[in-house]
C-alpha cells in the first residue's frame, strides 16, 4: 500500500511540474495565439539564474527574483523581436523562437558551462516531509519528517517494518503548482487586468478603443509566461538536475500536455499533466515486461513468443514514449483535446 501511495505523490509531483511549465505556455498560446519552441528553454535559464542568485542572497530571495529576471528578458524579446514578426503569421513566430531555444543553450553553456551544477534546496527543504511506515502488526501509519532508525527496524524477523520517505522538494513544488493554478485562474476570471488580456486577443481594436496599450498587454502576458517557466526551472533545477540538457528532457513533453488538454485549456493543461505523470511513473515504478503482465492475465504465449524481444520488453523501457502514444490516441479520438474549445 505504501508503495502505491508514494508511487501516486511522485507521479503527481512530476505532473504538477509538467504543469508549472504548460501553464505558461499555455497562457501565451491562448492569450497571443504565439506556440513559444523556447518554453523550455526558458525554464532551463530559470533554473540556472536561480542557481547564481541563490548562492549571494540566498535560495527563498532567488525563488522571486529569478523568475522577475527571466520573465523581463522574456518581455524584450517579445518587444524587440517576436514582435516584429508577428505581422508576418505564425511560421516566422516559430522559427524566432525555434532560434531562441539554441541561443540559449549555447549561453548557458558558455557562462556556466557544460556539466551539471550543484544547485541545492535549502536546509528547510532537505530530507522528507513525511515518511509512511508499513507495519506488518499495527498497520500503515504516517510521520511527519524523517522516522527513526529503530522504528524502521525489526528485531523480530517475522515483524515486517518498511519506511518510505517523501522528499520535501516534492511536496513544495506540488504546494507552488496548486498556489500557481488558483493564482491564474483568478487573475485570468477575477480581475480587471484578465479581462482586458483575455479581450485583447479576440477584440483588440475594441480595447485599444478603451484605451489600453494592446502591444503593451501582450509583452506583459509573454514576460508573465516565461516567468512562470522560471518559477518551475528553480523548483525543478533545485529538486532534480540543473544541467544543459534539461530543456530538451521535458521540452517536448510540455508540447504534449498542451495538446492533449487542449490548445490554450488551462484547466486541460492541468489535467493532462497529472495524468501523463502519473502513466509514466507507474510505468517505471511496474516494471514488468509484456510476457509477464500476460501471463499474470492469463494469457497463453508459446514459448517462441516469450523468447521475442518485443515481449521481453518492459514497461520502464517503453515509459519515455507513453506521452506520445497518448497523444497520438487523443489526436485520433478527439483532436481538440481533453478540455479544448477548438479543434486542430
Amino acid at each position: 500500500m505504501e508503495f502505491f501511495i508514494i508511487s501516486m505523490l511522485n507521479g503527481l509531483s512530476y505532473g504538477l511540474l509538467l504543469f508549472m511549465l504548460s501553464s505558461g505556455l499555455t497562457l501565451i498560446f491562448s492569450m497571443m495565439g504565439v506556440l513559444n519552441f523556447a518554453h523550455a528553454s526558458f525554464y532551463m535559464l530559470g533554473a540556472y539564474v536561480g542557481y547564481s542568485t541563490s548562492r549571494t542572497i540566498g535560495f527563498w530571495p532567488a525563488l522571486v527574483v529569478a523568475p522577475l529576471v527571466v520573465g523581463a528578458m522574456g518581455a524584450l524579446f517579445e518587444r524587440w523581436c517576436l514582435r516584429k514578426v508577428h505581422k508576418y503569421g505564425h511560421v516566422p513566430e516559430l522559427l524566432i523562437t525555434f532560434g531562441l531555444t539554441y541561443v540559449i543553450v549555447e549561453v548557458v553553456q558558455l557562462v556556466w558551462g557544460r556539466i551539471a551544477v550543484e544547485f541545492r534546496p535549502p536546509d528547510a527543504l532537505q530530507g522528507p516531509a513525511f515518511t509512511l511506515v508499513n507495519h506488518s502488526i499495527n498497520g500503515l501509519s504516517l510521520l511527519w519528517g524523517a522516522a527513526p532508525a529503530e522504528m524502521c527496524k525489526s528485531a523480530d524477523a517475522a515483524i515486517r517494518v518498511v519506511c518510505s520517505p517523501f522528499p520535501a522538494t516534492r511536496a513544495f513544488m506540488m504546494l507552488i503548482a496548486l498556489v500557481m493554478l488558483v493564482a491564474v485562474w483568478l487573475l485570468l476570471t477575477r480581475t480587471r487586468i484578465g479581462l482586458v488580456i483575455q479581450a485583447a486577443l479576440t477584440h483588440p481594436e475594441t480595447v485599444e478603443a478603451l484605451g489600453h496599450n494592446v502591444p503593451a498587454v501582450f509583452m506583459l502576458v509573454f514576460g508573465a509566461g516565461t516567468a512562470l517557466a522560471a518559477l518551475a526551472g528553480v523548483i525543478g533545477g533545485s529538486t532534480y538536475l540543473t544541467e544543459p540538457a534539461m530543456a530538451a528532457t521535458v521540452g517536448s513533453v510540455i508540447f504534449v500536455v498542451v495538446v492533449v488538454g487542449g490548445m490554450g485549456s488551462l484547466s486541460g493543461a492541468f489535467l493532462a499533466s497529472l495524468l501523463i505523470g502519473v502513466i509514466q511513473t507507474f510505468a517505471v515504478a511496474f516494471d514488468y515486461s509484456i510476457g509477464s503482465l500476460a501471463t499474470q492475465l492469463g494469457i497463453p504465449l508459446s514459448a517462441e513468443a516469450l523468447g521475442n524481444s518485443l515481449v521481453k520488453t518492459t514497461l520502464s523501457q517503453v515509459a519515455p514514449i507513453l506521452p506520445y502514444l497518448f497523444l497520438v490516441l487523443i489526436l485520433i479520438f478527439r483532436p481538440r483535446g481533453l478540455l479544448g474549445t477548438r479543434d486542430g
